[in-house]
C-alpha cells in the first residue's frame, strides 16, 4: 500500500471512530438501495398528501355525465400518421351502450385530440388552506377531459380522488403514530423506571390489550362511533381508536430499555443533581435509545395505514363524502365490478407501495440502529 493510500485509510478510520451515532446510522442506512428508493417514494407520497388539488385534474367530487365507469385515457406521443407530438395528447372518448349486454363501451374519437397542458389553470384551490390559486400540474383544454385512472360508477375522476384520498390515509398514519408514540413512551417509561406494583399493573393491562384480536376490536369500536358524526369527527375517532390499540408494543420496548438503563451511571448522576423523574425519563433515558424508537415508528406507520384501509373498506371507517384509499376500494368489492372496471383497484396499489416503502425504510433503520455492526 502506498503512503497516500495509507494516509487516506487512516483518515477514513479516524472519521469513522470519531463520528456521532447519527452519522454512523446514516452511513449504514445509505447502503440500502431499496431503503433510499422507499424514502424517495414516501417523500413523493407526502407531497401528494399536502398538495392533492395541484395534482388533480378536476374536483374529486365532480360527476362527469356521460363518463360513468370510463377506462383510463391512453396518452399518445404519435398520431395516426406517425408524427411525434410534444406535449402528448389524448383522444376524446365517446360512450355507446351495448344493447345485448347493456354494458357501456367507450371508443376513441380519432378526429378530436386534446394536448396535455402543464401548469395550466383550472378549479381554484388553496395552498395549505391559506393562499388561493388555480394552477394545476396537468390538464387538457375545455371541453376536453382526461382520466388518468378512469372514473367510478358516478363518473368521478379516480385520479383526482386517489390524490385527495392520500391526504387522509397518510395523515392518519402520521397522526396516529405520533399519539401512540407519546402514549407508549410515557406509559412504558413509567413502567420501566419505577417497577414494582406500577410495573405489574401496567404490564397486565398491556397483556390484556395485546390478547384481544385486533380486527374484531377495531370493528366493535369503529361501529360504536355515532352515525350522525361528521366526516371530520369520524376521522379523529378512527385515528384515536388506532392509536389506542397500537401503543402497547412500543410501551414494552421502552419498558425493556429502561429496565436495562435505569441503574446506569448517567441516571444516578441525574438523580444526585436533584433532577425530577419525568425529566430523567424524557431528557436522558428516552434519547439514549432514540434510534430504536425511530425504527419502531417507521414500522408502525404502515400498520396504521392498513388498519384504516381495512376499516374503510368494510364501510365502518372513514365515511363519504370524505375519501381515503379504503373508501375508494369499496367500489372493488365484487368480481363483477372488477371485471368491468379493473382500474378501481388502483388505490390498492398505492397502499401496497406505501407499506412496502415504509417497511424497506424500517428494515434499513433497524440495521443502522446498530451502526458498529458491519
Amino acid at each position: 500500500m502506498s503512503a497516500q493510500a495509507a494516509i487516506r485509510q487512516e483518515e477514513r478510520d479516524e472519521s469513522y471512530y470519531l463520528a456521532s451515532q447519527w452519522q454512523l446510522m446514516w452511513r449504514k442506512f445509505r447502503r440500502h438501495r431499496l431503503a433510499l428508493v422507499g424514502m424517495s417514494i414516501i417523500a413523493v407520497l407526502y407531497f401528494i398528501a399536502l398538495f392533492p388539488e395541484f395534482l388533480s385534474t378536476s374536483d374529486y367530487q365532480l360527476r362527469h355525465s356521460g363518463y360513468a365507469k370510463a377506462p383510463p385515457h391512453t396518452i399518445y406521443f404519435l398520431d395516426d400518421d406517425g408524427v411525434f407530438h410534444f406535449p402528448p395528447f389524448v383522444y376524446e372518448m365517446k360512450q355507446t351502450l351495448d344493447m345485448e349486454t347493456l354494458q357501456r363501451i367507450y371508443n376513441e374519437e380519432r378526429d378530436q385530440r386534446y394536448p396535455l397542458r402543464f401548469f395550466t389553470r383550472g378549479d381554484p384551490w388553496k395552498i395549505l388552506g391559506l393562499i388561493e390559486t388555480d394552477i394545476h400540474l396537468v390538464n387538457v383544454d375545455k371541453p376536453g377531459v382526461v382520466f388518468f385512472f378512469g372514473t367510478d360508477e358516478f363518473g368521478r375522476d379516480m385520479f383526482s380522488r386517489t390524490m385527495q384520498a392520500a391526504r387522509i390515509s397518510l395523515s392518519i398514519g402520521f397522526i396516529g403514530v405520533v399519539i401512540s408514540f407519546v402514549l407508549g413512551c410515557l406509559i412504558g417509561g413509567i413502567s420501566g423506571y419505577y417497577g414494582g406494583i406500577i410495573d405489574v399493573f401496567i404490564q397486565r393491562v398491556i397483556e390484556f390489550l395485546i390478547s384481544i384480536p385486533h380486527i374484531p376490536l377495531w370493528i366493535a369500536l369503529a361501529a360504536a362511533l355515532p352515525a350522525n358524526w361528521s366526516s371530520t369527527q369520524v376521522y379523529f375517532g378512527i385515528t384515536i381508536i388506532l392509536s389506542i390499540l397500537s401503543w402497547p408494543n412500543l410501551a414494552r420496548i421502552v419498558r425493556g430499555k429502561l429496565l436495562e438503563l435505569r441503574e446506569a451511571d448517567f441516571v444516578m448522576a441525574a438523580r444526585i443533581s436533584n433532577m425530577n423523574d419525568f425529566d430523567i425519563i424524557v431528557k436522558h433515558l428516552l434519547p439514549s435509545f432514540a434510534s430504536f424508537l425511530i425504527v419502531a415508528l417507521s414500522l408502525s406507520v404502515p400498520f396504521m395505514i392498513i388498519s384504516e384501509t381495512a376499516l374503510s373498506f368494510l364501510q365502518i371507517g372513514i365515511r363519504p363524502p370524505a375519501v381515503s384509499w379504503g373508501v375508494l376500494l369499496q367500489g372493488a368489492q365484487n368480481i363483477r365490478a372488477l371485471s368491468q372496471s379493473p382500474w378501481l383497484l388502483i388505490p390498492g396499489i398505492f397502499v401496497i407501495i406505501t407499506v412496502l416503502s415504509f417497511n424497506y425504510v424500517g428494515d434499513a433503520l433497524r440495521d443502522a440502529a446498530d451502526p458498529y455492526k458491519q
